[in-house]
């Protein structure tokens, strides 16, 4: 798609060629051109439609193109699928982190319980068979 810069510079290279009382005329014939182009295009897309069958009445031309064909016919179908797969692993992650942190907290209970144990060991003069800093 052009930008405004090259439509300016079309506008004044063709009022220079044509001089500016024939610019309405070429506009008039361009969008006429315009229009007929898109009724043969359009023509032709009900023509294809109409000889597909009903199956394809929402047959757009892009459709026909390989990466939206794909896209709209196989991964669109198994895009619920997907979700429901993802919403599943959703809760087990959920599920897995509740249970890290029961474990870890299981875990320092463990050790205040052996530290627990090996001071009052200590205290009474007796070997700490654990030592807790080499972990």
């Amino acid at each position: 798609m052009p930008g405004p810069w090259e439509i300016v510079m079309l506008v004044v290279l063709a009022t220079i060629m044509f001089g500016p009382e024939k610019i309405p005329e070429f506009s008039r014939k361009a969008a006429r051109v315009v229009f007929f182009l898109r009724n043969i295009a359009n023509n032709a897309q009900n023509q294809l439609r109409a000889e597909l069958g009903p199956e394809y009445a929402d047959l757009d031309i892009r459709d026909l193109n390989p990466k939206t064909f794909v896209q709209k016919h196989i991964i669109n179908a198994v895009q619920d699928d997907l979700d429901e797969i993802k919403a599943d692993l959703e809760g087990v992650k959920s599920e897995m982190e509740g249970s890290a942190k029961d474990l870890k907290m299981l875990g320092e209970d463990v050790r205040h319980d052996v530290e627990r144990q090996s001071s009052a060991l200590a205290a009474e003069g007796a070997p700490v068979p654990v030592d807790l800093d080499a972990t």
